[in-house]
């Protein structure tokens, strides 16, 4: 509703103007005074109501215990307290000890999925002591969490965000204050999970791993225990793969129906490779009684050095489509 402001005083004295922190009478004409609740007054457009954001924040170093991807907290923000849902991500490794250009977020760069919070006391202890010969612990400059609150907020641009565990017994001996940030971008959008949140570029790591069964020829083998048995493997042809002696290679598509695939090695099997492959098939026992546990035995001989395909790709959070990405 906009309305003209016919007059306004301050303790009796009229006045042109009132700013921040002036306690201030408006008078104000053709209004229903009904319609009005408290809230808050200020310049159009310097408030949004929000019901998710994107901060950059830091670990509170009293806190005790990881800050997981996924927790609720209490969050503080402008003048309300409600609960959110967190989501961490942070740089993609190779950009880790990037400067960040501060009260920013780059829509166009890729950001890696994290399922906590990154600090010296969330790393893994087998983790610390490999770094500890190397060096100190890598963590990147700059962390961020998607926040989705449980009702809209309303709150300035940049504004201060707090992080809280108000749940906590207050008569515990422990810092109830997790994290402190900066609001960067607001969803005002309530169906922001699908106008806004695709445009966040958020990936997952996969990792499969599987292993060579046999050579075809000199530029294909058959691969297993890659993909389980009820996967589409059509839906991962084209996608690369490594072989463990050094090969490079293009999964072609299914081999039969188990779970099995077909490997187009493009530059062709080392002779090394095709020698190691050839003699392992070759201890494979032909019919007979006893077969399985014949296969069975020569599975054992075969897994003593076997040759393992590596699978790597990324797959972005919020992709609808769920595509496989590789470099």
């Amino acid at each position: 509703v906009t309305k003209k402001v016919k007059s306004m005083q301050m303790f009796h004295t009229p006045v042109t103007y009132a700013m921040q922190g002036d306690r201030v009478g408006v008078c104000v004409t053709q209004f229903d005074p009904k319609l009005l609740e408290r809230g808050l007054i200020c310049t159009p457009d310097s408030l949004h109501t929000i019901h998710a954001a994107i901060i950059s924040l830091k670990k509170i170093q009293y806190f005790r215990g990881a800050l997981q991807t996924k927790a609720k907290f209490h969050i503080t923000v402008g003048h309300e307290t409600v609960m959110g849902r967190v989501m961490f991500f942070s740089p993609a490794p190779a950009d880790f000890n990037e400067e960040v250009q501060e009260n920013v977020f780059d829509f166009e760069k890729d950001y890696l999925y994290q399922e906590e919070y990154l600090s010296k006391d969330s790393v893994s202890l087998e983790e610390n002591k490999e770094n500890d010969q190397a060096g100190e612990v890598r963590l990147p400059k700059q962390q961020w969490a998607l926040l989705e609150f449980e009702k809209p907020v309303t709150c300035p641009k940049l504004c201060l965000v707090i992080g809280s565990k108000l749940d906590t017994d207050i008569h515990a001996n422990t810092c109830r204050l997790a994290f402190h940030g900066v609001l960067l971008q607001g969803m005002e959008d309530k169906n922001y999970t699908e106008t806004f949140l695709p445009k966040l570029k958020v990936y997952k790591q996969k990792h499969k791993e599987g292993q060579v069964e046999r050579v075809m020829d000199d530029y294909s083998v058959i691969g297993r225990s890659l993909f389980k048995k009820e996967t589409n493997i059509q839906i991962f042809v084209g996608l690369k793969v490594k072989l463990s002696t050094g090969e490079d290679g293009i999964i072609d598509g299914g081999f039969g129906q188990s779970g099995k695939f077909k490997i187009r090695i493009p530059d062709g099997l080392k002779p090394d490779t095709k020698m190691l492959l050839t003699a392992a098939s070759k201890k494979k026992p032909k019919g007979g009684k006893g077969d399985m546990t014949k296969e069975d035995e020569s599975s054992k001989n075969d897994s003593a050095q076997p040759v393992t395909i590596s699978l790597i790709f990324k797959r972005y959070v919020f992709d609808t489509q769920k595509k496989m990405i590789q470099s």
